[in-house]
């Protein structure tokens, strides 16, 4: 089927729109102004970009480079009790140890611990009476320690609100991250390495909400302030629904455009479904916020997720904060959920909660948080997160609980609303619990978000590097020149030394570097120095196919054979040779993305993709071309 040109070319055709689509989103993201992108943002399209463009990575576009230690003496210190100078001298002779021989700290305490012949159990007699079993639950501290925080530096990227951002362990104690494209170096260090804030609240009552959600549409419907284009999704209702289920109401309105009413200009239309409802101007007009809302179960409010940046832009307007009553204010979800509507269609929605603005409770009390499964009552068979308080945390739960029997009480992690289980009963002793988990590892994860809240050791920045925008732009700048230099170069050798062959090569290695690109943007890479020198690379693979092929045609030609007889020869005879060459360069890269580190993975990715894309524009682009040239009548002569 291969064999006929048309095919061929109908094959060709469809990459070449592929590629087209999917570099169309990058070319077009690049050429827009700030304020296109903002309004984008506004009116949640912004996101679709970001999920289908090409990164620039920490390298290209400025950004910082974090290596986070955990101080893990401290965390020892912290664990125990009773402590003397005897203690005090092994953890501080272990950590200088540590430091001079780059060894891990608890085996150096450990050696400490047997040279002086501690007993532990005098310090920390909570965690076992051997030493062999409470130097076992400090190194399972020292992991939860490290797990604790690497959850809450998450947090903290997320709420900065870095795109992209690459966060992942490094050995034993370290954590290293990379924030591409921050402004403010000095900001996200602070947050990076500031100790998690835990509180409860107390959500507010539903009629309470419903009526600042009225009062909020009055002030935007008056026209006094204008923001950008909206999705409508029903109007709120606060009431507390009793069913357990994630199902909320069908949607009584869709995207329509409301530059007229809300005063932003808009370019391009929202898509839409074809099981949602269009709603009429007038709907907008009389709720121009609550028509962002949807209600959930127990009275939760769910705004979409494309439609989070403005509801929470429209919120934080000081006019309309000044309409909150005393001691209230929004708090979102730290993700967003998968809520299925009666329809029976499943859309992405971020939870929305009105609580209390001043902690009823603060996370400071808790001193341990455990998942297990309940054992009796209703929590039995259920994974369930267990809480330990201090004495001062414990009373004022059970004042707190005992007040507000039946009310919600939410969860809030650095102000992101993580659950809001109701108040049964009045909870006395210091030992609460939290059920409705969907399985064990949530549970778990609840509890190293609750633990987080009193870290039991600092965070340290042992390395840092910036690369300031200037820096990164003069990397975009010279890898764009360089292979803007070797493309132009080489171009021009191929259609000196080759003739009009040469414009084909040429031909094929544009559409070579477009396939690349496409790729990359496609999987929504991150582009890094060492990709361009990858891209660099691809030029020259590529080219190099195209001049095995067209040695071997002149050699057949110089034999007396036919053009198309050369032609034929020439592939023949250079496929195994280019084969050879690429499929050695195939397990190169395969190699360095299994063992390599960041950046060198980067030019294993993009080399990889173009010796692929190289294969296939040498032998089957070029070659569909000759055979164009060839099938319609006979070449007495070819330029090449």
């Amino acid at each position: 089927m291969f064999k006929k040109t048309r095919v061929r070319f109908i094959i060709i055709a469809i990459v070449i729109v592929l590629a087209g689509y999917s570099l169309y989103w990058s070319v077009s993201y690049s050429m827009m102004s700030e304020a296109e992108k903002e309004e984008l943002k506004e009116s949640g399209q912004l996101e679709k970009y970001h999920n289908r463009i090409l990164h620039l990575g920490l390298d290209l576009q400025g950004g910082m480079h974090l290596v986070l230690q955990m101080d893990t003496p401290k965390l020892i210190q912290n664990l125990a009790s009773n402590k003397d100078d005897q203690f005090y001298s092994a953890v501080e002779t272990a950590q200088q140890q540590s430091r001079s021989n780059d060894t891990d700290f608890l085996q150096e305490f450990r050696n400490q611990v047997e040279q002086k012949n501690l007993k532990l159990a005098r310090y920390m007699s909570d965690l076992g009476y051997k030493n062999e079993d409470i130097l076992k639950q400090l190194d399972q501290e020292a992991k939860d320690a490290r797990s604790r925080a690497l959850a809450v530096i998450r947090n903290r990227v997320n709420q900065f609100g870095v795109s992209e951002p690459i966060i992942q362990k490094q050995g034993e104690d370290r954590i290293v991250v990379e924030l591409a494209g921050i402004e403010d170096p000095q900001r996200a260090r602070q947050l990076l390495q500031r100790t998690a804030n835990l509180e409860f609240k107390l959500m507010k009552d539903p009629r309470v909400t419903q009526s600042l959600i009225e009062s909020i549409d009055e002030y935007y419907k008056s026209g006094e302030l204008a923001v950008g284009d909206t999705t409508g999704q029903g109007a709120i209702d606060t009431s507390d629904q009793e069913d357990s289920t994630t199902v909320v109401k069908e949607a009584q309105d869709t995207t329509v455009s409301v530059e007229d009413i809300l005063g932003t200009q808009t370019e391009t239309d929202e898509e839409v479904d074809d099981s949602t409802v269009v709603a009429d101007k007038e709907m907008l007009k009389e709720k121009p916020f609550s028509s962002l809302l949807r209600s959930g179960r127990n009275g939760i409010i769910l705004v979409e997720k494309r439609n989070k940046y403005l509801v929470d832009k429209m919120l934080g307007n000081e006019e309309v904060q000044k309409l909150f009553p005393y001691n209230s204010d929004f708090y979102w979800s730290p993700d967003d959920k998968t809520v299925t509507l009666q329809n029976g269609q499943t859309k992405q929605f971020f939870e929305l909660y009105h609580l209390n603005k001043e902690a009823d409770l603060k996370g400071t009390y808790i001193t341990d948080a455990e998942a297990s499964i309940g054992g009796g009552g209703t929590s039995a068979g259920q994974n369930i997160v267990n809480m330990t308080l201090n004495n001062r945390g414990a009373r004022e739960l059970a004042r707190l609980t005992g007040a507000n029997v039946g009310e919600r009480l939410a969860i809030v992690l650095d102000n992101s609303v993580y659950m809001a289980p109701s108040i049964r009963t009045k909870i006395t002793g210091g030992r609460p619990y939290i059920e409705g988990f969907e399985n064990m590892q949530q549970a778990k994860d609840i509890a190293i978000v609750l633990r987080a809240g009193a870290l039991p050791a600092p965070v340290n920045i042992i390395n840092e590097r910036t690369v300031g925008p200037t820096l990164g732009q003069a990397s975009v700048d010279m890898g764009v020149r360089l292979m803007a230099i070797s493309f132009i170069i080489v171009i021009i050798f191929m259609v000196i030394y080759y003739n009009k062959s040469g414009l084909i090569a040429d031909l094929a290695l544009i559409l070579n570097l477009v396939i690349v690109m496409a790729v990359l943007a496609y999987f929504n890479a991150t582009l890094t120095l060492p990709g361009v020198a990858g891209l660099i690379l691809t030029v020259g693979i590529a080219v190099d196919n195209n001049v095995l092929i067209f040695e071997r045609i002149r050699e057949e030609l110089k034999k007396g054979k036919t053009v198309k007889s050369a032609i034929d020869s020439g592939y023949s005879s250079a496929f195994t040779a280019i084969w050879d060459a690429n499929f050695t360069t195939i397990i190169t890269s395969f190699i360095l993305m299994q063992f390599g580190t960041g950046p060198v993975k980067g030019f294993a990715v993009t080399l990889l993709i173009g010796v692929i894309a190289s294969f296939f524009t040498a032998i089957f682009v070029t070659r569909t071309i000759y055979n164009f040239m060839t099938e319609r009548k006979v070449k007495q002569t070819l330029s090449i």
